[in-house]
């Protein structure tokens, strides 16, 4: 096996905005393996844990391995607890969101979103003044969640008629 080659501390910097940048070119691989050697050089550096966290549900439904409870073992070394809260609706709402083109009941992705809602509100009722993150993220969620349920809804109430006809309103066909 390769021994991996630490990074020094002076590095760290240049490192994290390095795996930010490969976060946005959807590289989430190598924005992991990044993270894990700034963390390796400094354990408790928070900006490389969130780094990783998100880098790691990058890759939610994307076929490669990663479980939900690896990310969400993460979460107790952060150390502020807003951003534990924050974080934890954001890796529930990832999860969800990656079930929902997975073919998975929508009811279970549903579910995963609503739990992420129930983060976001411990969040943004300790959240700092001016952040409005948990808001946003919340608001997603629902509308989400609302689209959902409107399809849903909407595919209910298709008559036979409807559905034989192609039009989704219940107006009775002309005959």
């Amino acid at each position: 096996m390769l021994q991996l080659k630490p990074i020094s501390t002076e590095a760290i910097p240049g490192a994290l905005a390095k795996a930010e940048r490969y976060r946005i070119l959807d590289e989430p691989l190598e924005a992991e393996s990044i993270c894990r050697d700034i963390l390796r050089a400094d354990p408790d550096n928070q900006p490389g844990l969130v780094t990783l966290l998100l880098s790691l549900t990058d890759q939610f439904g994307k076929g490669f391995g990663v479980s939900l409870e690896a990310v969400q073992r993460l979460l107790p070394q952060l150390q502020d607890e807003y951003e534990r809260a924050y974080y934890a609706g954001v890796i529930l709402e990832r999860w969800g969101k990656a079930q929902l083109p997975s073919g998975m009941s929508s009811r279970s992705a549903y579910d995963w979103l609503r739990e992420a809602m129930r983060w976001y509100d411990q969040a943004e009722a300790i959240r700092p003044p001016g952040n409005d993150e948990a808001i946003l993220r919340w608001n997603t969620c629902a509308r989400i969640i609302n689209q959902g349920s409107e399809t849903e809804t909407t595919a209910l109430r298709r008559t036979p008629a409807a559905l034989e006809s192609g039009f989704d309103d219940e107006v009775p066909r002309r005959l």
